[in-house]
């Protein structure tokens, strides 16, 4: 017999939002309210599965095919990359990626190298490039807000949803970067092998999302 269908989900915010989106589809998804300490619970009459996991986690499950799909946040997505489907967009965890810098100083112009500090060097990196500007990124992996305050750096590139952080720290947004939002992915060969029971949970998260089921 085989496994159940077996989807990821990032563990806080997304997974609340994920499973009332399961919900309003019809699924019993008790076990995940009453999860306890348990990672791999099941859902409805156990044909689906979920595994609750760290964001960068639910991208390497579903790359690597433990895991035949997963929610996660574009941000994720794109400072990761990988191999895999990424077939719908869940419309929750809405916010943005975001060029940040102390309020009131100017960042672009100068001659000097700009030092910019971020979680998400890849995604940095990458922006910068896009502007044919050479800057020194470096990999904050706690408050990055920090690193423009104390001097480390010039500007940060992070995650933004209401700009309150910033502000409270001195920092006012620059220029925005991408919207970022909760992504359905996945894997490669599980939507070939078992593309029938697949493509039902897509069809069926699409149509919440249309509906607003997602919210």
């Amino acid at each position: 017999m085989s496994r159940p269908i077996r989807i990821a989900l990032t563990k806080g915010r997304l997974e609340e939002k994920t499973v009332a989106m399961l919900e309003s589809l019809g699924y019993d998804c008790s076990a995940v309210r009453n999860k306890g300490r348990k990672l791999i619970l099941p859902i409805g009459d156990g044909s689906v599965e979920c595994v609750l996991a760290k964001a960068a986690d639910v991208v390497t499950y579903v790359e690597n095919g433990v895991c035949d799909l997963g929610v996660v946040g574009k941000d994720t997505i794109m400072e990761m990359g990988g191999t895999y489907y990424e077939v719908l967009d869940l419309g929750f965890g809405r916010c943005r990626f975001a060029l940040a810098g102390l309020a009131g100083q100017p960042f672009f112009g100068g001659y000097g190298t700009k030092r910019i500090a971020s979680k998400y060097v890849n995604v940095a990196t990458a922006y910068f490039e896009k502007k044919n500007m050479d800057v020194d990124v470096v990999k904050i992996e706690g408050s990055v807000e920090l690193a423009p305050v104390l001097g480390l750096a010039d500007a940060i590139v992070d995650i933004v949803e209401t700009g309150t952080t910033l502000k409270e720290n001195g920092l006012a947004v620059i220029e925005d970067i991408a919207q970022v939002s909760a992504r359905l992915i996945v894997n490669v060969a599980s939507m070939k092998l078992r593309r029938e029971p697949i493509q039902a949970l897509i069809d069926a998260c699409e149509r919440a999302v249309k509906a607003g089921g997602t919210v």
